[in-house]
């Protein structure tokens, strides 16, 4: 039986809008409903590797060495960057309900992916946010964590999921004003753009 405090708690981390959130909406929006949940699933395997990093150690290494860090979160904010622009460029390319193609899906989730991946402060926060629910009297804390692990991905599954379902259910009702849909793009391109200056700069 999970604490409930690491329950609410979680639930808040999911549901406060960040990368991964700005990505599943700005899809689900643009491409309706499947890519949404496309870009879902991709922002969520994305922590994956986050979550295991910080069970094995491997965030130790990252806070002892500075440049390691500094390094993975320029590619990261270079990534997000490059999103921005992509979503800048297709600018009155896409329209809403437009078809994706299977293959556009994978690339949908896989950019989802890439997009949490690069941001190595998801290891950081991993490393500090799960020990906290760990039982100081635990016998077996490494299969505790995995525990915790696994109930914060199912829960940011479902969160982003719906996420995606609401915002591809919105675009239905937006109409297919090629100059929203503009808009939408650039708002989001701006969002993220903004995103990677701060991961980029941001000191800590």
């Amino acid at each position: 039986m999970f604490d409930i405090e690491f329950l609410l708690t979680s639930f808040v981390v999911v549901v406060v809008p960040g990368t991964g959130v700005i990505y599943t909406v700005s899809t689900g929006l643009t491409r309706r409903t499947r890519a949404g949940v496309a870009a879902a699933i991709g922002c969520t395997f994305g922590i994956v590797p986050h979550l295991v990093a910080s069970i094995v150690g491997l965030s130790a290494l990252l806070h002892a060495s500075a440049r390691v860090f500094q390094v993975l979160r320029y590619v990261g904010a270079a990534y997000l960057l490059y999103v921005a622009w992509r979503m800048w460029r297709e600018t009155g390319r896409i329209t809403f309900g437009g078809s994706s193609a299977g293959a556009s899906v994978y690339r949908i989730a896989l950019r989802g992916i890439l997009i949490n991946l690069l941001n190595p402060k998801l290891t950081m926060f991993f490393f500090a946010f799960l020990p906290l629910f760990v039982s100081t009297d635990s016998g077996a804390p490494t299969q505790e964590m995995l525990g915790l692990s696994a109930v914060f991905m199912g829960m940011t599954l479902v969160v982003f999921i719906a996420y995606g379902v609401l915002a591809g259910s919105v675009s239905r009702y937006a109409g297919t004003s090629p100059r929203l849909v503009a808009r939408i793009q650039r708002s989001f391109a701006f969002v993220l753009t903004a995103l990677a200056a701060r991961l980029a700069l941001s000191d800590d």
